[in-house]
């Protein structure tokens, strides 16, 4: 099954035909192939011949042979046997030692448009960003999202589709599967071939039994405050020692894969950055729900669920500090902002309290949400409470984008 993401491919047409470089990044597997093949048949469609598209995946055994930049240069260059326009799709561009030099070639000489994918974030940086300041256009590929999910049976009974999404996640490979034992299988396949080719491969990690302590230890502690000593303890409980070095080491190998996104805090009060103990999220659920139960964690994973959805959105995010109290979310897109509160019931007074107070002192004028499972409205005081489940499917109420 094939889903038309049409939220990128609406953001990647805006960019076909200019002599930019389109760079496609995120995780392995969340679809990045998929993306370049819906490209190349909307090219088609639009009259483009087919022998003027080239197009390599380099997790082929096919293409092993140019996995090296000269090679590569000389099997597309002998493929462009004319002065048509070309467009070069290369899929897993990382595997490439050098790739940097041909595509920057490439995109200078200018008969050639150029859609690349990686799987590490490191793509955009060091030697590629110094070759193309200016010169390419990235899009961040996310799991599919719940509306995406829930668009393929939009029958399905909202609440129930959630939980299930909390259990499975939005790589578009579970797609394939109806029975929940083969999907948790596919899940976990997937999980390793991450570890082991964009983390332990290529950060040549030896200890394995730790690296892999260590990722659990993060995904259990989603949505809370991070801090180096704390998962040292947890660690060493488990007979296991390593240093700070170490841990920061994995996180940024973690990050790097699109395994997990770090999300720093900011005084909104001091009006500063704060360069300790910021929080992480997973990048997708399912992934998390090979270890532990969404369904029993739910507070912490629908904090997740907010955070991917906004993130997908393109908003810079932080975590609120506002004295000693926290605001799950800032986020921030040009001159907008908005404070975010995510709660799974307001079921109980001290709750209701906890999530609106914090709100209320802050003395501003930008929107302030407080989202939640419930259906009965408790918006107070000008912030405004609405159902978590209407925020992801995009709904509008008010001018506030997310909310219904």
């Amino acid at each position: 099954m094939i889903i038309q993401r049409e939220r990128y491919l609406k953001e990647i047409r805006a960019v076909t035909g200019k002599q930019i470089i389109k760079v496609l990044t995120g995780m392995r597997r969340v679809g990045k192939s998929t993306l370049l093949q819906q490209i190349q048949e909307a090219l088609i469609a639009s009259g483009v011949a087919v022998d003027q598209i080239i197009s390599v995946n380099f997790e082929l055994m096919e293409y092993e042979p140019i996995n090296e930049y000269h090679e590569l240069d000389r099997y597309i260059r002998e493929r462009m046997v004319n002065t048509e326009r070309y467009y070069v799709f290369l899929d897993e561009i990382q595997e490439v030692s050098g790739f940097e030099k041909v595509v920057n070639s490439l995109n200078a000489e200018g008969n050639a448009e150029l859609f690349i994918t990686g799987s590490n974030s490191r793509l955009l940086s060091g030697e590629l960003a110094t070759y193309l300041t200016g010169r390419y256009y990235a899009i961040e590929i996310l799991p599919l999202s719940f509306m995406e999910i829930l668009s393929l049976d939009p029958k399905d009974e909202r609440e129930q589709a959630l939980l299930r999404y909390l259990r499975t996640g939005g790589l578009p490979g579970i797609l394939h599967f109806e029975i929940e034992a083969i999907r948790r299988n596919h899940l976990l396949d997937m999980y390793q071939s991450i570890l082991l080719k964009d983390i332990i491969g290529r950060y040549h990690i030896r200890n394995v039994d730790l690296l892999q302590r260590f990722m659990r230890c993060i995904m259990h502690n989603i949505g809370q405050t991070f801090s180096a000593g704390t998962i040292t303890k947890y660690l060493k409980s488990e007979g296991r020692r390593f240093s700070k070095e170490t841990i920061y080491q994995y996180i940024d190998a973690a990050k790097q894969a699109y395994l997990i996104h770090g999300v720093p805090r900011y005084d909104i009060k001091g009006k500063e950055l704060l360069k300790t103990n910021e929080k992480y999220f997973i990048n997708d659920l399912g992934l998390r729900s090979l270890f532990f139960d969404n369904e029993q964690d739910i507070s912490q994973v629908l904090e997740n669920l907010v955070y991917l959805h906004l993130r997908g959105k393109g908003y810079e995010i932080y975590i609120g500090k506002y004295q000693e109290k926290e605001v799950d979310f800032i986020t921030v897109r040009a001159n907008e902002k908005q404070y975010i509160q995510v709660a799974y019931l307001l079921a109980e007074p001290a709750t209701i309290e906890r999530e609106f107070s914090v709100l209320e002192q802050i003395d501003d004028n930008y929107p302030k949400l407080v989202l939640s499972l419930d259906r009965v409205n408790r918006s107070r005081n000008g912030i405004i409470h609405r159902n978590l489940i209407d925020f992801l499917l995009d709904r509008l109420v008010h001018g506030i984008e997310g909310c219904s």
